[in-house]
Order: structure tokens, then C-alpha cells, then sequence
């Protein structure tokens, strides 16, 4: 997608890398982590490499190499990977509306491409799907450059991790640069009242339930703001129906 002329051309391809760019240091920390910890828990070099340019999910990654490390079911591991990324069934589902015109192939490229930061700044700049042949384009050439400098970022510090796994210590923490730079860009679209309860139900879920096995307490966490923000909205829908109602009434 990112190799398109009529994408790369694009201004919104630059603006897309251009709104990337402040968090790829934070990214490039944790990729290299990531490249590190695969080699320290006894993976092969190929096997590391592999998993960087194949797999690109830094937490499913981070959720698979322990139970590598211990040697635990094939089942298990991929279980583990798919509870920690079932958030970008939610991701998806918003972006669905963007990307149904495009072919099979070119959705399959792009959902493999994004990333949480993509989807992200994606739907901060583009709040609503476009009807519009100029306005897709402009959209698609925008989360072109945006996923195309986040994977060239991640897959380049996860190699350097790698090839430097012997040099670079864990117990540097670098991976939780990442952490941060997500949690900025995150915190950044918490612009409502009923995104703050949101935001804070998820928290609150994913701390109380952290000791689940698989990471399943980043599940109960978005099911938990999503019930929260249904319930919440309902209210609200049914309130100014019933508000409507009775000034239609009082007009009658």
C-alpha cells in the first residue's frame, strides 16, 4: 500500500509519517527489547528474525516468548497471543466502514499493517469515513505512510535487538519506552466525559484482573469500557427521547 504512487505522492502520506514520527524513538526501544528477549530466551537467530517480520505484535510477542521459554503447548502459546490481540477485533470493526471499498488483498495488508498507534492517530485525523473518491484517498495514502514508518521502525530496532542481544542487558527496561509512547497518544483522545469513565473502567478492570493466565484481563478490560459506554449511551439516547417527548407534549 505504501509503495503506491498515487499513495506515496499523496500530501496526506506525508503528514501521516510527519505525526508518526515524534513516537518512533519510544517504539524503536521496545522493538529493540523484544529482538533482545527473543534471542535471551533461546531462540534461534532465523526463529528471532522470523517472528520480527512475521508476526509484527510486539505484546502478542512479549505475551508468547515466556510460555516459549517454558515450554508450553504450541495451543497455549498461540491462545496467549490471540487473547492480548483480540483488541484489533474492536479496531476492525470501527475501521470497517473506512476500508470496504478496497480489495480483499489490500485490507488483509492493511489490517496486518496497523498497529494501535496507527488506528490511533488514523481516526484522530480522519474521525469519519468519506463517501468521497479524493477524501478515501487522502485516507488511505495518510495510514499508508503512517503503518509504512511504523513497521519499517519496528522491524529494523527488532533486528538491531537481535543482532545486539548479547551486548543490550534486559534489565535496561527500554521496552517500556513504548509503553509510554502509547499511553501519551492514548491518553490524547480522552476528550468526553464518557471516554474519561471509559478509560478509567478499562484501567481499573485491567488492574484488578492482571493476575489472569493469557493476559485475559486486556479482554475483560475492553469488554468492560465497551458495556460501560453502551449503557452510558443508551441512557443518554433514551433521556433525550423522553425529554423530546414531553416537550412535544407541553406543545400540544
Amino acid at each position: 500500500m505504501f509503495l503506491r504512487p498515487a499513495h506515496f505522492r499523496h500530501p496526506q502520506f506525508r503528514a501521516g509519517i510527519r505525526d508518526m514520527l515524534p513516537v518512533t524513538p519510544g517504539f524503536a526501544a521496545w522493538g529493540l527489547m523484544t529482538g533482545v528477549a527473543m534471542v535471551n530466551s533461546g531462540m534461534s537467530v532465523l526463529e528471532a528474525v522470523l517472528m520480527t517480520v512475521v508476526v509484527y505484535a510486539g505484546s502478542a510477542q512479549l505475551a508468547a516468548i515466556p510460555l516459549i521459554m517454558a515450554g508450553a503447548p504450541m495451543w497455549v502459546i498461540l491462545a496467549a497471543a490471540f487473547c492480548v490481540n483480540l483488541r484489533f477485533v474492536v479496531f476492525s470493526a470501527h475501521l470497517r466502514a473506512y476500508m470496504m471499498h478496497l480489495p480483499r488483498w489490500e485490507r488483509l495488508l492493511t489490517g496486518f499493517l496497523t498497529t494501535d498507534l496507527s488506528y490511533v492517530l488514523f481516526v484522530q485525523r480522519f474521525p469519519e469515513p468519506s463517501e468521497d473518491p479524493a477524501q478515501r484517498l487522502a485516507q488511505q495514502a495518510y495510514l499508508a505512510g503512517n503503518c509504512g514508518l511504523g513497521w519499517a521502525n519496528w522491524v529494523i530496532s527488532g533486528l538491531i535487538g537481535v543482532a545486539l542481544a548479547n551486548f543490550i542487558p534486559s534489565s535496561w527496561g527500554l521496552g517500556f519506552a513504548g509503553v509510554l509512547a502509547l499511553l501519551g497518544i492514548s491518553c490524547s483522545l480522552i476528550t468526553s466525559r464518557l471516554r474519561v469513565l471509559a478509560a478509567v473502567a478499562a484501567g481499573a478492570v485491567a488492574v484488578a484482573a492482571f493476575a489472569m493466565p493469557l493476559k485475559l484481563n486486556i479482554l475483560l478490560a475492553i469488554a468492560a469500557a465497551v458495556a460501560m459506554c453502551l449503557l452510558l449511551e443508551n441512557r443518554g439516547l433514551s433521556g433525550l427521547a423522553t425529554a423530546r417527548a414531553g416537550e412535544s407534549g407541553d406543545g400540544e
